[in-house]
C-alpha cells in the first residue's frame, strides 16, 4: 500500500498529542480508525513508530518520520491554499516575503500601487527573517522575497536594493547616546551589550573578536527594542531597522564600524503571475528608500 498524506497526517497529530483519543477528536474520526491508519503506515515503513501502544514516546524511526512527515505537510497545505486563492483570484495572485525592517517601510506604498493598478490582484505578505524567506521561495511558497545580505540561488534572481550602515541602538538617555563624541563598537561592546542575527553580517576583525565574550542575545526584533528600551542594555541594528523607533529610543553611526547591510530583492523563475513579480521589482528599484529616489542614494551599489 502506497503511503498516503492523511497516513502523515494521521501520525503527526498523534505525535504531537502523545494521546490516541485527543487525536481522533481533533482529525474527528474514531480511535479504531486512527490505530489502523498508523499500523498501516508502520507496514508500510516495516518498523514501529511508537515504543508502546501509549503512543506517548516515538522511536528513532519516528523522529525521523515526524519531522520529514511535518514538514511535508506544510508544504502540502500551503500549496492546497495556494491554489484555492489562485482560484478565487483568476486575474492574478503575488506572494511576498519580506524581513520586518523592510516589510513595513515599503510594503504599505508597494501594494496600494500594485492593487490601484490591478482591481482584482490578490497579495499575500508575510515578514519573516532572511533564512525563513529563502525556504519560502525554495519551496515555492513566495514569488518574491526581501532579504538581508547576498545570496545565490539556483532559479531565483538576485538584484541588490540598498545598503545601510551599522549603529549603535540604545535609551535616548543612555550616557553613549547623550555623549558628544562618536561612539565606538569599543565602547558598545564594552557594556551590557545584546548580540543579534543581523550582526553576524558585520565583517571588521576588531568586532568579531570583541564580540565573543558577550553572553546575551536576542533575535526577535521586538524583544531586543524592549530591552534595550529599560535603558540598562544597547545593541548594533542597520539603519533602517530602527526607522520607525519611538522617541525613547536613539541610534548613532559608530566612528570605526563601516560595515553596511545589503538588502536584496530575490525573485524566483517560478511565479504563478511573473508580471507583477517584476512590476514589484521594479517599483523597489525606484524606491525612496532615505528620503531621496533609490537611484540617489549614495549606497546603493
Amino acid at each position: 500500500m502506497t503511503i498516503k498524506i492523511e497516513m502523515l497526517r494521521c501520525f503527526t497529530t498523534v505525535a504531537e498529542i502523545g494521546n490516541l483519543a485527543e487525536a481522533a477528536t481533533r482529525l474527528g474520526r474514531t480511535q479504531s480508525a486512527i490505530s489502523m491508519t498508523l499500523k498501516q503506515l508502520e507496514e508500510n515503513l516495516g518498523d514501529r513508530l511508537f515504543e508502546s501502544d501509549r503512543k506517548n514516546r516515538l522511536t528513532t524511526l519516528g523522529e525521523q518520520v515526524f519531522e520529514l512527515a511535518r514538514s511535508q505537510l506544510k508544504q502540502f497545505d500551503y500549496t492546497l491554499e495556494a491554489i484555492e486563492t489562485c482560484a478565487r483570484s483568476p486575474e492574478g495572485l503575488l506572494r511576498i516575503a519580506s524581513i520586518p525592517s523592510v516589510a513595513a517601510q515599503v510594503f504599505p506604498a508597494a501594494i496600494a500601487v500594485l492593487t490601484g493598478r490591478h482591481d482584482n490582484l490578490s497579495i499575500e505578505l508575510r515578514d519573516t527573517n532572511t533564512q525563513q524567506v529563502i525556504d519560502a521561495l525554495v519551496r515555492g511558497q513566495a514569488d518574491v522575497g526581501i532579504v538581508s545580505g547576498q545570496h545565490r540561488i539556483n532559479g531565483i534572481s538576485e538584484f541588490r536594493l540598498f545598503a545601510d550602515r551599522f549603529g549603535l541602538l540604545c535609551a535616548a538617555d543612555h550616557p553613549l547616546a547623550r555623549q558628544k563624541a562618536t561612539p565606538t563598537f569599543s565602547e558598545v561592546i564594552s557594556g551590557a551589550f545584546i548580540r543579534n542575527d543581523l550582526i553576524s553580517m558585520i565583517e571588521t576583525p576588531a568586532f568579531r573578536e570583541g564580540i565573543k565574550g558577550s553572553r546575551v542575545s536576542v533575535q526577535n526584533t521586538m524583544s531586543l527594542i524592549a530591552m534595550v528600551r529599560t535603558g540598562h542594555w544597547v545593541t548594533i541594528l542597520p539603519q533602517s531597522v530602527t526607522q520607525f523607533m519611538s522617541p525613547d529610543l536613539a541610534f548613532r553611526e559608530l566612528a570605526d564600524l563601516p560595515d553596511r547591510r545589503q538588502v536584496s530583492l530575490l525573485m524566483t523563475e517560478k511565479a504563478v503571475f511573473p508580471q507583477f513579480a517584476e512590476e514589484l521589482r521594479d517599483f523597489l528599484r525606484d524606491f525612496d528608500w532615505n528620503g531621496q529616489s533609490a537611484a540617489e542614494i549614495g549606497d546603493r551599489i
